[in-house]
């Protein structure tokens, strides 16, 4: 068997040993990320009712719960002024309920220390109903039963679109945690 010289072995292995990720990609993805969700919406607009769930809701509970600790508790603050001035609903019903589900996600994982991935679906799918019912009385609009009606899929899509919004956290995630390359 052949030995590698020193020279091969730096060019094999000298791209990877001793890499750390980028500091500003590790810090900023998740931020950058939620608030392009925010500006998303935007680009498609209807005419009566929203097309799409709050996908920076959805974000930012894929971030706390596939990556759970790395948003502290306060992020829902800023993040969700952010959201309050592009989303069209009235100054600081996103700073609320972004920081009361950041707080029950962290009570129920207080509480059931154990988790899954329809453990996590299940928790994500019950706050993202109660921030669209919470968010359909803050709108102003009168609360009738046609408009529950035409909400409707609205709520049940950002049920089921959970699953994407975690696989598309933790795809940022590896891109956020990958290692700087070093040009030479």
């Amino acid at each position: 068997m052949e030995r590698l010289d020193s020279r091969a072995r730096s060019d094999i292995y000298g791209k990877r040993i001793n890499r750390a990720p980028d500091p500003w990609r590790v810090r900023s993805v998740p931020y950058v990320s939620i608030m392009l969700a925010s500006i998303l919406p935007v680009l498609l607009v209807a005419d009566m009712m929203p097309l799409l769930p709050s996908l920076a809701f959805l974000m930012l509970l894929g971030w706390r719960l596939v990556r759970p600790g790395l948003l502290p508790l306060w992020a829902g603050g800023p993040l969700g002024a952010f959201d309050d001035l592009f989303s069209g609903q009235p100054f600081g019903s996103a700073i609320l309920l972004w920081s009361l589900a950041l707080i029950a996600i962290e009570v129920i994982e207080n509480r059931f220390p154990w988790r899954g991935f329809w453990q996590d679906w299940f928790t994500a799918g019950t706050i993202a109903l109660a921030y669209w019912l919470a968010m359909l009385l803050v709108s102003g609009a009168p609360f009738t039963r046609e408009m529950l009606l035409v909400a409707l899929p609205q709520a049940l899509l950002s049920i089921l679109l959970y699953p994407i919004m975690a696989r598309m956290v933790a795809s940022l995630d590896r891109f956020r945690l990958a290692r700087a390359r070093v040009i030479n």
